[in-house]
């Protein structure tokens, strides 16, 4: 691993020595390569330009490149959800208090905090788009398509929440992805991941909490029937994400029962 980012780090100097700094002007391979050293470094924000010119230079990802194009957009949109949380959370403060002040600096600072959001997720859901036209030519077209349609679902769904597009549309989505991933194992970690993040949909979004831990509980429970054909090479991938399953039954079941009040849940990263 060192080995390998001392020479992504050369070949970063080497560009940057004879002139290249476009990223338009970058081969595939330097590309991913960029992308990698940009998530060592946690610039998601240049891992974004990296993957994003690569979807556009190739059209189609391989296993390794999607996985790299979801980290990007996650941390990056991930920065401005948390954001918006809690600049809403201090703007209802403010309401609550009648501090009309402060709650309109609030309120227009969030609004741009939403501004950012809304462009990188529609930013995102054209890649997706454009990616989910490639699957049937990629080695695994299935795993592909489950895997951008619950991406695709994810970021409607943070749209979702700021009030950016109907929620209907993330459900549809997840919907579609739940469907292909029916003839997928149910120990695969994208499989469980879609489960993850599709409940997660049903509890914050639909406010569905019998919905959420019925398919939750379905897929831990399935999951568990096939822990024996768990491949070696996922096993840690599936077994957290079967983790943050159980803890968000946990959870929704003790919030239910006590009524204790809205908390933040696990989602898949």
């Amino acid at each position: 691993m060192i080995m390998l980012k001392n020479m992504v780090k050369t070949q970063l100097l080497l560009l940057f020595l004879v002139g290249v700094t476009s990223v338009a002007a970058l081969s595939k391979s330097e590309l991913v390569d960029l992308a990698k050293l940009a998530e060592q470094a946690e610039r998601h924000e240049d891992m974004v330009e990296y993957m994003k010119e690569l979807v556009h230079l190739s059209g189609m990802l391989t296993d390794e490149q999607r996985n790299l194009l979801s980290v990007a957009y996650k941390n990056v949109v991930g920065q401005r959800r948390s954001a918006w949380r809690i600049t809403k959370s201090i703007e209802d403060r403010h309401q609550e208090k009648e501090e009309e002040e402060s709650e309109e600096l609030a309120s227009g600072y969030r609004k741009e905090i939403e501004k950012e959001l809304e462009a990188v997720c529609k930013e995102v859901l054209g890649l997706i788009s454009k990616l989910l036209g490639t699957v049937d030519s990629t080695v695994q077209p299935i795993e592909a398509k489950v895997f951008y349609l619950k991406m695709k679902g994810d970021y409607l769904r943070y749209l979702a929440e700021i009030g950016a597009t109907e929620k209907e549309e993330a459900g549809k989505s997840y919907e579609a992805a739940w469907k292909q991933a029916d003839t997928m194992p149910a120990t695969h970690p994208i499989r469980l991941g879609l489960a993850l993040n599709y409940s997660v949909y049903y509890y914050e979004i639909v406010n569905d909490a019998a919905k959420a831990c019925e398919l939750a509980k379905k897929a831990f429970d399935d999951a568990i029937e096939e822990m024996d054909n768990l491949k070696e090479d996922s096993y840690k991938d599936s077994t957290l994400i079967m983790q943050l399953l159980r803890d968000n039954l946990t959870l929704w079941t003790a919030e239910q029962e006590e009524e204790t009040g809205q908390q933040e849940f696990e989602e898949e990263f």
